[in-house]
């Protein structure tokens, strides 16, 4: 009995214990979270200090090699025994390798540059998501309530005699109808949280659970809250924002920099074929046995050796690689270069054109729809129309709603697909425009 009610207890706390705090934050705090605690953020981050220690590495000088030689036996007579040190000396190679590693360094700087901005651009989409999934659930939860609405007027008006049974059962199953959409829909927005929490993937302790705040997607008025600007805001011209984004672009400048690793690493091969030299000096002595003269005799002794001459290999073929990676790095940036105009191209255009039906939305189509459907409900509970009748203008009204819902969340997608494009966190639309 004792185990029994202990079994209990834990089946009861156990998962209390393990209950994530839902913490709602704005678009502005996941991405400061995510640039602080995100786990792969933290893993790139560490590539910095890595090309740092290798510029390190690279600017080492060759340890030395301490020297013994000792003669034994009647051999030894006349010949002294001998310690030191030789030292090798690289010529031309250590500047040219740490050039190389520092041209690293810079690539590997700009290559977090780019993770962190495609961190930042993947939160802000993340987070529409999200926010326009928990939207559509209140579109679908508003036109479930009107259905109710309906099927309690269709209700009252079979009760008085003025309408047939069969204008609540249309109701009731346009109602069930609904339900399994909000189930879904509900499913949808916790799909959608977990990916927003897999996107932020912060390193936290406290099993907290990140939710959007979701007040301000649907207000036409505010658009600050997802950084975005308002759909009224005047677009510059391509070829204006074109000129500045492949100034600008990350990719770009890292095709550039791999450009100049390349030619680093192709003088650093070439000089392979350098000689190196060596030096050697150090301590020689005969002791009174093995002396000539009968006596202890000592002195010291310096040399020279050239080493790694380039006669029987010549590193050609290491150089015809480099020089083929010079050629591939300049090709890859003009093909990257190209690449980038017309993603850009693409991105305007979509943008343009979601913030062209966005405003269609705004000036046209909402009011109408809310003014029809008012006007209908209002006829039906006066008997002026026939519930079907109805039923199409909710559904369409609904439609529009959602419509509208989705066009908005294009919008803000459009919008973080052209800041992919153009690499540019906070595009100011009226700076451009100057």
């Amino acid at each position: 009995m004792k185990k029994l009610i202990l079994v209990i207890l834990a089946l009861i706390i156990c998962p209390a214990s393990f209950a994530q705090e839902i913490k709602k934050i704005s678009l502005q705090e996941a991405l400061d979270i995510a640039v602080k605690n995100n786990i792969d953020f933290k893993a790139s981050q560490m590539n910095i200090d890595i090309a740092k220690n290798k510029v390190k590495e690279s600017n080492r000088l060759q340890n030395p090699e301490i020297n013994t030689f000792f003669n034994m036996g009647d051999i030894g007579i006349g010949n002294p025994q001998m310690t030191g040190v030789s030292e090798k000396i690289e010529i031309a190679k250590r500047d040219a390798r740490k050039k190389l590693a520092q041209s690293n360094l810079e690539l590997t700087k700009h290559n977090l540059e780019y993770t962190e901005f495609d961190l930042k651009m993947d939160v802000r989409e993340a987070y529409v998501n999200l926010v326009a999934a928990k939207e559509i659930l209140i579109v679908l939860e508003q036109r479930r309530k009107l259905l109710n609405d309906l099927l309690a007027i269709a209700k009252k008006r079979v009760a008085a005699g003025e309408v047939e049974e069969i204008d609540v059962i249309q109701t009731e199953i346009a109602l069930n109808q609904l339900v399994i959409q909000v189930n879904t829909q509900k499913t949808n927005v916790k799909s959608a949280m977990f990916e927003f929490n897999k996107v932020i993937n912060a390193d936290n302790q406290n099993l907290v659970k990140y939710d959007a705040e979701d007040e301000n997607f649907s207000d036409k008025e505010d658009f600050i809250a997802l950084l975005s600007p308002k759909p009224l805001s005047k677009l510059p011209p391509f070829e204006s924002i074109a000129q500045n984004s492949l100034k600008n672009r990350y990719d770009i400048k890292i095709a550039q920099q791999e450009i100049d690793v390349a030619k680093k690493n192709l003088i650093y091969v070439s000089r392979q074929r350098i000689p190196d030299i060596e030096f050697q000096g150090g301590y020689g002595f005969m002791t009174q046995g093995m002396s000539e003269k009968g006596a202890y005799t000592s002195g010291a002794y310096a040399g020279a050796n050239i080493v790694n001459i380039p006669l029987f290999y010549s590193y050609r073929p290491e150089i015809e690689n480099a020089k083929m990676q010079v050629n591939q790095a300049e090709l890859k940036y003009i093909s990257t270069e190209n690449k980038a105009i017309n993603d850009l191209h693409s991105a305007y255009e979509k943008f343009v054109t979601a913030k062209l039906n966005l405003n269609y939305y705004n000036d046209y189509l909402l009011k109408n729809s809310l003014e029809l459907i008012k006007v209908a409900k209002k006829n039906y509970a006066e008997g002026k129309s026939s519930l079907t009748t109805l039923i199409v203008m909710e559904q369409s009204y609904r439609s529009i709603a959602a419509g509208y819902t989705y066009a908005l969340a294009d919008y803000y997608k459009c919008w973080i697909e052209f800041l992919r494009e153009v690499n540019a966190e906070n595009f100011d639309l009226n700076e451009e425009s100057l």
